[in-house]
């Protein structure tokens, strides 16, 4: 069984047990998604438009970690002129409880 989720603007492919790490969350414990786009379960699937009415899945908050750094480089040639930029998304690290459909 597995299910795709929407959350910080991006969806997951998430199965019970899986862990992985998506957009900054407050919350310390525990965490309910109910933005669930799709539900298979073998052959049955069901498909929101554009959420399921019901179906959640929840998630144990495991911490926050740092994502890869990014560089960011403006170079302009002739103009002795040049910019680095770094960024480092603040991303926290969940496992995946359970699915429960409508």
């Amino acid at each position: 069984m597995y299910a795709v989720i929407q959350t910080g603007g991006k969806q997951y492919k998430v199965s019970a047990g899986d862990v992985l790490a998506v957009e900054c969350i407050d919350n310390k414990k525990d965490v309910t998604f109910h933005e669930v786009l799709l539900i298979c379960d073998g052959e049955k699937v069901a498909v929101g438009q554009p959420y399921l009415k019901g179906a959640k899945v929840t998630a144990d908050v495991l911490g926050g970690i740092r994502g890869p750094k990014l560089i960011s480089f403006k170079y302009r040639r002739r103009k002795s002129s040049r910019r680095l930029h770094g960024h480092r998304q603040d991303l926290t690290q969940i496992r995946i409880k359970e699915i429960a459909a409508a």
